[in-house]
């Protein structure tokens, strides 16, 4: 692989890619370079208070961005077989270390949840990698659920519950959740039976539900998004603080880098509630672009999945759709107090190299997906001979 082509702008088979392919890898474009000019004004201040550089966290996520767009090209040019074929065993990698972070003394903290391990002054946010690793797996599995033995299925689904798990002891429910929504919709997408759906559903509420009963923080926030101005100086602070934030936007907004809530009146304004900076500086019209932006990318994951070649490939552009615009949503739901405050940062937006890494491998693997759905089919000159359906190995 030549050095050029790791460098997505100066990749010369963009002009032979498919329309579908083209379109969002621009959009892609579009959205990573908005994230980071509204990373650079809800962090300017803040970084230079706390580290005497008001480009201290933007230079370092230019770095991530750098780093995450050669691994982004890398994907777009590889077959997405070959991906698939190591999936699982990062699926694995990252399972263990998210099971790492609960290790007192490896786990980094912050804000009581053990998400991070520190590999020198890099953080690694398993939790946040697996997601595409997840997509692709759980794509894989349901792409073939008819041809595989109930040993590997079962197999699989355990894997997937372990991921879970891990992920929910942390603790860490919001990404618990979209993980197990997103691999429950590919399920659904996939032709699984409603029985099982039905009764994972049920399982999955109820394990929400009671990690809310044993986790009290989780339920003060539960409670406080009912009422957020009960206790505005305290449980329903962020809340309050986000939606003074988007009110103070109106119509037009307020104007670039001049929101007043990013001035440490906002907690976590450049990752947990970025798209409230976004909302009081670009107001209700620059909401709807983004709106409008997320709503393009949807549709084009869409048509990408109807044109899909097989089962597997179909599902992977769904899922990737599903987990990228879902978590899109979901955040916009938390800074508007639609949902209770969690922490889901904004895809492309929020400040992290490891949400950085995932979206852009996520965002690489619907164009590769659509890159092998353009290209032209050869038939064979003879009919297959009928072979029987024999359960395999996944």
């Amino acid at each position: 692989m030549k050095l050029r082509s790791l460098i997505p702008f100066f990749d010369d088979s963009v002009s032979t890619w498919a329309l579908e392919a083209r379109l969002l890898r621009w959009l892609t474009f579009i959205w990573l370079f908005v994230g980071l000019t509204i990373l650079f004004s809800a962090s300017y201040v803040v970084a230079d208070v706390r580290q005497g550089d008001g480009l201290y966290y933007f230079k370092r996520q230019v770095l991530w961005v750098i780093a995450s767009l050669i691994g982004f090209n890398i994907i777009v040019n590889r077959p997405l077989q070959k991906i698939l074929n190591v999936s699982h065993w990062l699926l694995g990698l990252f399972l263990i270390l998210i099971f790492v972070t609960l290790i007192p003394g490896l786990g980094k903290k912050a804000f009581d949840a053990a998400r991070w391990i520190a590999l020198g002054p890099i953080p690694i946010q398993p939790s946040e990698l697996i997601k595409p690793f997840l997509v692709l797996q759980s794509a894989r599995l349901f792409g073939q659920w008819e041809r595989l033995t109930w040993r590997v299925r079962l197999t699989w689904l355990g894997i997937f519950g372990l991921v879970i798990l891990g992920i929910l002891a942390q603790p860490n429910l919001s990404t618990a959740s979209l993980c197990g929504m997103t691999i429950w919709l590919i399920a659904l997408a996939g032709g699984i039976p409603y029985q099982y759906l039905a009764g994972t559903a049920i399982g999955g509420f109820l394990l929400g539900l009671l990690s809310i009963s044993i986790k009290e923080y989780q339920r003060r926030r539960v409670l406080s998004f009912l009422n957020p101005w009960a206790d505005a100086t305290g449980d329903g602070y962020q809340l309050v603080q986000s939606l003074l934030a988007v009110g103070s936007g109106r119509t037009w907004g307020a104007g670039f880098g001049m929101s007043q809530q990013k001035l440490f009146y906002l907690p976590i304004q450049d990752t947990d509630f970025i798209f409230a900076v976004f909302a009081e500086e670009f107001g209700f019209i620059g909401s709807i672009v983004l709106l409008t932006l997320l709503a393009l990318f949807a549709t084009l994951g869409l048509v990408i999945a109807l044109k899909a070649k097989n089962s597997v490939h179909r599902l992977v552009a769904m899922g990737v759709t599903i987990i990228m615009v879902g978590q899109s949503l979901l955040h916009v739901a938390v800074a508007t107090g639609a949902l209770p405050t969690t922490g889901l940062p904004l895809p492309m937006f929020s400040y992290g190299g490891n949400s950085m890494i995932a979206s852009l491998i996520g965002a690489g693997l619907l164009i590769r997906v659509a890159r092998e759905s353009s290209e032209a089919e050869v038939l064979p000159l003879r009919r297959p001979q009928f072979q029987s359906k024999r359960p395999r190995r996944l």
